[in-house]
């Protein structure tokens, strides 16, 4: 076996061809877009790169066949905010070979000590968590767009060379069939009618503004999250970019309360019930399909990527509140009969009451595992958010 450095773009297709091999005989995979995956790894279109560095490996066996892939990175804004300087891996496939998955898991190690690191996170993305994070332990079912997809024996190679679980990422299902709970309504109705509080979906011609009222509420609210750091406008204004093909101002919603901002929740279509069909391939001819199909409504799901509330307005109800409008958009898009609300970490208990509350239920479980370099236990899971963080705020 040998492992080929990516350096140009012949490598790059073949990096993005290893997953075409490994998931050819499965029905769920959904493959995601190549332009996607490139652009993780080019430096003028992620801005991680201002403050960190990646590469990345395919793996071929002694016939020159494509085997598998990996990718290692350093983002050294947070590499030092733990116990130890931690880096991190991720896009790997491999076929059901324990010894090409040890080589790659080497590899990155490798070059990870010589980036002064002491420990290895994965498998994560080098970007935001919302996107391509974590390893599929339970639910192989079809991905939501964003979600990483694996196949169940990607999980014994990660155990058995030593990583150790750091936390537990839940998703969970909302059957938009299903009344929501009473007393979650009694909640909503109470708060939605205080003259303090004013509820607003996202408009596009004002997106400006919008993206700088998530910032502010972005980072107070993930203040108490370990190994916080604020988030950049330039990373939120590209991701605005990126998603603005498939936005809809009704599944965006920001809260006010005396004209401050002090929580959002952002909502997209599925767009992956689309671009399963396009085979990772973004052309012209396909964003003329995929008007086409929108305008089908053959996104029949969406999916909740983020939420946040500061801490001060935490526990307030004005969780409530944003279901309550967001029942009423759907109510009026009813060919859309799910939600996934993906993900919530296992340090996170006040979100995943959230989802219970509203009549989430299991759907899929990913894992980001740690290991460190020593060969020591990790000692200690992802820190709990505390539960008085509204006192804190």
């Amino acid at each position: 076996m040998k492992l080929i450095e990516v350096t140009n773009k012949p490598l790059a297709k073949k990096f993005i061809k290893v997953a075409h091999l490994v998931y050819k005989d499965d029905p769920h995979w959904v493959c995601p877009l190549d332009s996607m995956i490139n652009a993780v790894f080019n430096p003028k279109k992620n801005i991680f790169y201002a403050h960190g560095d990646a590469i990345r490996w395919i793996l071929v066996n002694d016939k020159d066949e494509l085997i598998g892939r990996v990718a290692a990175f350093v983002n050294e804004k947070k590499a030092y905010n733990f116990d130890q300087p931690t880096g991190g891996m991720g896009f790997f496939e491999c076929i059901d070979d324990e010894d090409a998955a040890f080589l790659m898991f080497d590899k990155c190690i490798e070059w990870l000590k010589e980036k002064g690191m002491k420990a290895i996170d994965g498998p994560i993305n080098f970007g935001e968590n919302d996107n391509f994070w974590g390893l599929l332990v339970e639910g192989f079912m079809h991905p939501s767009f964003g979600m990483n997809y694996h196949l169940p024996y990607y999980k014994k190679f990660f155990e058995n060379y030593g990583f150790e679980s750091y936390f537990e990422q839940v998703t969970n299902h909302l059957d938009l069939t299903v009344p929501f709970p009473e007393k979650f309504w009694k909640i909503a109705d109470w708060i939605r009618k205080k003259p303090a509080y004013d509820f607003r979906h996202l408009q596009l011609r004002q997106s400006d503004k919008f993206i700088d009222d998530l910032k502010i509420i972005y980072d107070t609210a993930w203040q108490y999250h370990e190994n916080f750091t604020p988030i950049s406008r330039i990373d939120l204004q590209e991701s605005f970019n990126q998603a603005k093909a498939i936005i809809d101002e009704e599944f965006v919603w920001f809260v006010y309360n005396n004209d401050k901002p002090i929580a959002f929740l952002v909502m997209f279509p599925d767009a992956n019930q689309i671009l399963k069909r396009f085979k990772g391939k973004m052309h012209l001819i396909n964003k003329l399909r995929f008007v086409l199909l929108a305008k089908m409504k053959t996104m029949t799901r969406t999916r909740i990527t983020i939420m946040g509330v500061v801490p001060k307005f935490q526990k307030s109800g004005v969780e409530s509140g944003i279901f309550w409008h967001m029942d009423k958009v759907m109510k009026k898009k009813p060919h859309y009969t799910e939600v996934e609300m993906s993900w919530v970490g296992d340090f996170n208990p006040k979100m995943q009451a959230i989802h219970h509350a509203v009549g989430g239920k299991f759907a899929k479980k990913h894992i980001t595992y740690r290991k460190l370099f020593s060969g020591e236990n990790i000692g200690k899971r992802s820190t709990v958010i505390p539960r008085n963080t509204k006192e804190k705020g």
